[in-house]
């Protein structure tokens, strides 16, 4: 297994938390997977478990995978009902597909270089026949869309809807950060 930054996984969420406490709407992320209709969803890369906690709320079968232990130790305590894996994406064989696998919140960047196309070889392993890969992250930190949809059609998926942000605002080219739907 690589190396990977140690987080703490309460002070991650209480960011998230302070936030919502100000009345900033933290859950763009689920709000755009939800406008895909999925029954199922694989959150890769979830953190403490905030988007597919808000999916699960509104009635999508989630399962969330971290390989942070800090990360789904914070997942469990705030949703002991639902499923938490902590592996490598980059490895990750759950032997199930999904209508959508979402990576939000930079997942690619965490991970090695070396493994960013196996990292979405994996992800796209698990999405259904009719799925969708449904990923947003910054683009001026050595991984750009050039690299991540060449990944995708590597692993058999192909662009279908690019915007700027979760909430769907127009792609233009001088964003720094690109939210994108692949799909088989």
């Amino acid at each position: 297994m690589h190396h990977v930054p140690a987080f703490d996984g309460k002070e991650y969420q209480a960011r998230f938390d302070a936030l919502a406490a100000a009345g900033v709407d933290v859950h763009g992320e689920a709000a755009l997977v939800c406008a895909y209709c999925p029954e199922s969803v694989l959150d890769a890369g979830c953190g403490t478990g905030r988007v597919a906690i808000e999916l699960a709320r509104r009635g999508i079968a989630t399962l969330g995978v971290d390989i942070d232990e800090s990360m789904i130790r914070e997942a469990r305590r705030l949703a002991p009902e639902l499923d938490w894996w902590q592996s490598d994406l980059a490895t990750l064989a759950l032997e199930r597909r999904f209508d959508v696998v979402v990576l939000a919140g930079n997942v690619p960047l965490f991970c090695p270089v070396m493994e960013r196309s196996a990292l979405v070889a994996s992800c796209a392993a698990h999405v259904d026949v009719r799925g969708r890969l449904i990923a947003g992250f910054e683009l001026d930190r050595g991984y750009g869309i050039a690299d991540y949809d060449a990944a995708c059609e590597a692993a058999g998926l192909y662009l279908e809807d690019r915007w700027s942000t979760w909430d769907r605002q127009p792609r233009v080219a001088a964003s720094g950060y690109a939210v994108s739907v692949h799909r088989r």
